[in-house]
């Protein structure tokens, strides 16, 4: 999978491709390409921003040096061109829709990701229009820029490439992914200021290892986000004999 980011802060991008996501870009697996926006600005200061019309607070960035780096990219301009070749084209925004798994499953099937991210006010609406960009929000809330937002999107949709993480499978049991939230792990020493590593984990029986993180995972998930335990009960029907005894203990 390709990513390329649009951005007048490219150096804030070594954050997220140290890692596991570095080393994924060395196998060829990934492939990061950062892009400043103001190599593309015709001033001669490198002016990417304005005052915006109708004044207000803030500036506002310039179109012209967006679609700059857009067309250097070789961008297609319509957004079906764009679905038919597999490439998002996305701008990070508190306006659009919140990110979530299901998006970000479907994210991690392209093969091209194209990120603009927005800082100041945010940009020129004739960048959204012209290019048919889709809008993302990582929550409800404002950061002074898209890159935090945009690193977010690029970790949680890389770790679902195949061949990202290092062992098979192991995206896919994490937290939500599931359905649930994650249950509790321990590692070396089993003890540790008083506190004891579970007896349960220690005893190499798998069958109640599995029982007693299930458990652990409805139980917090009940506590915690009611709303996905829901969803998990209404999306899975092919429950074990053990799975359930531990469903009506957890749930009653």
């Amino acid at each position: 999978m390709k990513m390329h980011v649009l951005t007048l802060f490219p150096e804030m991008f070594t954050a997220v491709t140290g890692s596991i996501l570095g080393r994924a870009q060395e196998k060829g697996i990934l492939e990061f390409q950062f892009i400043n926006i103001r190599d593309f600005s015709k001033d001669k200061h490198k002016k990417a921003d304005d005052y915006t019309f109708g004044g207000g607070p803030g500036l506002l960035m310039l179109a012209e040096p967006i679609f700059g780096a857009l067309s250097h990219l070789g961008m297609e301009k319509s957004k079906a061109e764009r679905e038919h070749v597999h490439k998002k084209l996305l701008y990070m925004s508190p306006r659009g829709k919140v990110l979530n798994q299901k998006k970000i499953e479907t994210l991690a099937q392209e093969e091209e990701i194209t990120i603009l991210c927005g800082h100041y006010e945010g940009v020129d609406q004739r960048v959204l229009d012209y290019w048919e960009m889709e809008e993302v929000s990582i929550g409800d809330y404002v950061l002074t820029g898209g890159e935090l937002a945009a690193m977010v999107l690029m970790d949680s949709v890389a770790r679902l490439v195949p061949g990202v993480l290092p062992r098979e499978g192991s995206a896919m049991e994490e937290s939500i992914y599931s359905g649930l939230l994650e249950y509790p792990q321990y590692t070396k020493p089993r003890e540790f200021c008083g506190m004891e590593v579970p007896e349960v984990l220690l005893g190499g029986n798998h069958k109640q290892i599995y029982l007693w993180r299930f458990e652990k995972a409805l139980r917090l998930t009940k506590a915690v986000r009611p709303d996905l335990l829901e969803a998990f009960l209404r999306n899975r029907e092919d429950f074990t004999k053990d799975e359930r005894k531990v469903l009506e203990k957890v749930l009653k």
